[in-house]
């Protein structure tokens, strides 16, 4: 067994609710429902990303709490302290291949996250809120993609940062 990590013995020593950030835990961003043989194990650097990436996660929950400044609310049932919910975080390469992720995904490096939406606008709104914190933090994100699973109807957020070399990506994708 020289060289070869045991993954199972491995998790025990991983602590499931390690705080990433204030709202965000090391079991959140590694959850899955693939079961594959390395337990979507995350190495240092994938940690190390996953930090980054909850921290823009938390400016997110932040501002989508603050109070509307609107005469006329977009919404209802926006309460104080409501969380974000993360479809998919951290990816193995096997939990990705299982999902039909591609080979070239932020999320195999931790750098990835899919935000769960209600619908087109909370996605929109989503969108705009991280743009305005990249803006407001001089800092660039590699990727903000809307994406709607047309049969199930179902709207996230893809959003990915990266350590360096991010391109700002911006779109909608109707899967």
């Amino acid at each position: 067994m020289d060289g070869v990590l045991n993954f199972t013995n491995m998790n025990k020593y991983i602590d499931k609710t390690l705080k990433l950030t204030e709202h965000f835990s090391l079991s959140e961003m590694c959850s899955t429902s693939v079961q594959t043989a390395d337990h979507n194990f995350p190495t240092q650097a994938v940690i190390t990303n996953l930090r980054r990436l909850c921290g823009w996660l938390e400016a997110l929950r932040t501002r989508k709490n603050q109070p509307a400044k609107l005469s006329t609310p977009l919404h209802t049932g926006r309460g104080e302290g409501e969380g974000l919910y993360i479809n998919s975080g951290y990816r193995s390469p096997a939990v990705n291949r299982a999902v039909g992720g591609v080979a070239t995904s932020n999320h195999l490096t931790g750098c990835a996250a899919d935000i769960r939406c209600s619908g087109l606008e909370q996605a929109l709104r989503y969108a705009a809120y991280l743009l305005d914190i990249s803006k407001e933090r001089g800092e660039n994100f590699d990727e903000i993609i809307i994406e709607h699973r047309v049969k199930t109807g179902n709207y996230w957020v893809h959003f990915a940062v990266r350590p360096n070399n991010n391109r700002r990506k911006v779109k909608i994708v109707n899967l």
